[in-house]
């Protein structure tokens, strides 16, 4: 088992954000510390791009011992795949983006667990498809056999861009499972726990200077008790509840409607 996070420090909307602080530490820290948590996670991996820029990431990782692999900027799909050759993962990839570093532990185990226990059943195992936890909570169990046709085959930009559209969007070819949350709740729009704008910045170092000081091992039901009890820090960036990738193409994708994202 190979978690990949992917990370750089460029980003238009809210330049190098995997370095700002987090009680203390880089935000890409914590959130590898937040992956390494998850007991199905097996051997966690930072995947930074080529870009001189990301040299600092290297060595940030390279300071905390963290591997590391770089590749290409912009093909996500083939810095996956060229990932997954380099540590030698011929089995099962999983897909964590650096975007989610208040993602739950045990969300990352249970979309694991999923695929664990259904051994051969599944090419893909997502909690995106469609997505019921907090926006952030992001989880894509891959066999390296379905990653290696997608790379392969794969060749709308979108499908190189974001690694994994070619297997959803695909479902006669691949077989497919999607967890959704047990409590049975979805706050996939509702919720947003993932960064790209300054009010995200905000909103997640507010729960972390209230609730990692005492409790550095926080889940979402910690979270949520947080947001009841102080609706102030919920508000902080509640203006971009719903807003992902998806509203951009919305045109180009078959299984995926105005219902999962925000357009305006």
């Amino acid at each position: 088992m190979l978690t990949l996070i992917q990370a750089r420090r460029g980003s238009s909307r809210l330049p190098d954000k995997v370095s700002l602080d987090l009680c203390g530490q880089p935000l890409l820290l914590r959130q590898v510390e937040r992956v390494r948590r998850a007991q199905l996670a097996g051997r966690v991996a930072v995947i930074t791009t080529t870009d001189p820029a990301d040299d600092a990431l290297i060595d940030l990782c390279r300071t905390h011992r963290i591997e590391v692999f770089r590749g290409s900027p912009a093909d996500l799909l083939d810095r996956h795949y060229q990932a997954a050759l380099h540590f030698e993962e011929n089995e099962v990839v999983v897909k964590i983006p650096s975007d989610c570093p208040l993602i739950d532990p045990a969300v990352i185990d249970r979309v694991i667990g999923v695929y664990r226990a259904t051994a051969g059943q599944y090419d893909y195992v997502s909690n995106l498809h469609p997505a019921t936890y907090p926006d952030g909570n992001d989880v894509e169990v891959m066999a390296f056999g379905a990653l290696k046709t997608a790379w392969r085959e794969a060749a709308r930009p979108l499908e190189r861009e974001h690694t994994t559209p070619f297997f959803w969007e695909n479902p006669d070819r691949f077989r497919l499972a999607n967890v959704v949350w047990e409590a049975g709740f979805d706050y996939s729009m509702s919720h947003r726990f993932t960064i790209d704008y300054p009010q995200d910045y905000e909103f997640i170092k507010a729960v972390y200077n209230a609730l990692y000081p005492s409790n550095p091992a926080f889940g979402l039901t910690d979270i949520l008790s947080l947001l009841q009890r102080k609706p102030g820090i919920f508000a902080l960036n509640q203006s971009l509840a719903g807003v992902n990738w998806y509203r951009n193409h919305l045109e180009e994708l078959k299984t995926v409607d105005a219902s999962q994202t925000r357009t305006s």
